[in-house]
């Protein structure tokens, strides 16, 4: 199993705009220095709570500051922009990192974002959709510029002077084009099976409970079988909320206690997919009243704290649950104790890894 790192950064909104960033990067460089393989960031424009407004920015600013860690959007939120733009922002963005780069996408989760940019009540799926082929379609382009679709017409056959470079698309480092991959944020996703048999991989989301987050990989194999394409769960990314302390009293307190950002995180999000009409994804038993979906409810049943052998525990029982993935995105919280974060980030990579590798051979080398 590999370790990765995926923020989808909360915070509260009255903390400093600036050393939140700050803090983001620094985790992405101690993620570098510790191993971590990839780093995904997602973007929100109208949330004083979420304030990574365009996650390529945002990572283009750690492409000189980070040596061998993927630097990967998560997600591009497709809809809300326009597809020649993310087309031309996001090769740029894998030129300056020299293919060190994954393209995550996604249709968009934020009512707020939806409705700024016109699109609440939308089909942002379908929205979704015709975006990505506008921009697969622009960085496999050669010559001027004539695509049409239901949202977006794209030309520059008025104005091409191809001699020059005049209306022609810069193309990614990577060849045809970065790896894709989707964000499944619904129990039985579809849109995993749909991304499979386009070639691209998946995310589970880390606020999804063990049972839906299983439900991903049958939705996989099926889209991996419409192409012919043998389904690998070395290619499988889960996310999982993760805290580890040296010992058992400061993983409780600062993983559960009143001010623990993890308990911050997941009383802001639950909050909102609940009022979205989305507390089906804390649900074990759909009969269960929205109103049981609490806040405790939510974090004693996904976030993982403790110490190092109890994390691994926990981790190890997680992955018989859900069946066998290849990367663990262990996601980032707000600050609140640098020194907590930063030591559980450590303790990550250097001793619960390890250990669950170290399982994962042995259950192996057994069978």
């Amino acid at each position: 199993m590999k370790l990765g790192y995926f923020t989808m950064p909360l915070h509260p909104p009255s903390r400093n705009y600036a050393q939140t960033l700050k803090e983001y990067r620094e985790a992405i460089i101690l993620a570098d220095r510790l191993g971590f393989t990839e780093a995904y960031v997602g973007e929100h424009v109208t949330d004083t709570a979420e304030t990574i407004t365009d996650c390529s920015v945002f990572l283009a600013s750690l492409a000189p500051v980070t040596k061998n860690i993927k630097l990967c959007t998560g997600t591009v939120n497709l809809p809300n922009g326009h597809p020649a733009a993310i087309a031309s922002k996001v090769a740029m963005l894998d030129n300056l990192l020299e293919g060190r780069f994954i393209f995550g996408i996604s249709p968009g989760g934020l009512p707020s974002d939806w409705e700024i940019f016109g699109n609440l009540g939308a089909a942002r799926t379908e929205m979704f959709v015709e975006c990505i082929d506008h921009v697969l379609a622009l960085w496999a382009s050669e010559g001027a510029i004539r695509r049409e679709g239901k949202y977006w017409t794209l030309s520059t056959e008025k104005t091409v002077i191809a001699d020059i470079g005049q209306g022609l698309m810069l193309k990614p480092f990577q060849t045809p084009h970065p790896p894709i991959v989707v964000t499944a944020v619904e129990p039985f996703s579809k849109g995993v099976t749909e991304a499979a048999a386009r070639g691209w991989d998946m995310i589970s989301a880390n606020f999804l409970l063990p049972q839906w987050v299983k439900s991903h990989w049958p939705k996989y194999v099926d889209g991996c079988q419409h192409i012919g394409r043998t389904p690998d769960p070395a290619n499988w990314r889960v996310a999982k909320t993760i805290f580890v302390a040296d010992d058992e009293r400061t993983a409780r307190e600062y993983a559960f206690g009143a001010q623990s950002p993890y308990r911050f995180y997941y009383k802001q999000l639950g909050f909102k997919l609940v009022r979205a009409g989305r507390a089906n994804l804390f649900k074990p038993d759909k009969d269960m009243p929205d109103s049981a979906v609490t806040t405790d409810h939510i974090v004693d049943r996904l976030v993982v704290a403790g110490t190092v052998d109890q994390v691994t525990e926990q981790l190890l029982a997680f992955r018989e649950q859900v069946g066998d993935f290849g990367t663990l995105l262990y996601c980032g919280m707000d600050w609140v104790d640098e020194r907590l974060a930063r030591r559980s980030m450590e303790l990550m990579a250097e001793k619960v890894l390890p250990k669950i590798n170290a399982a994962i051979r042995g259950a192996r080398a057994a069978a």
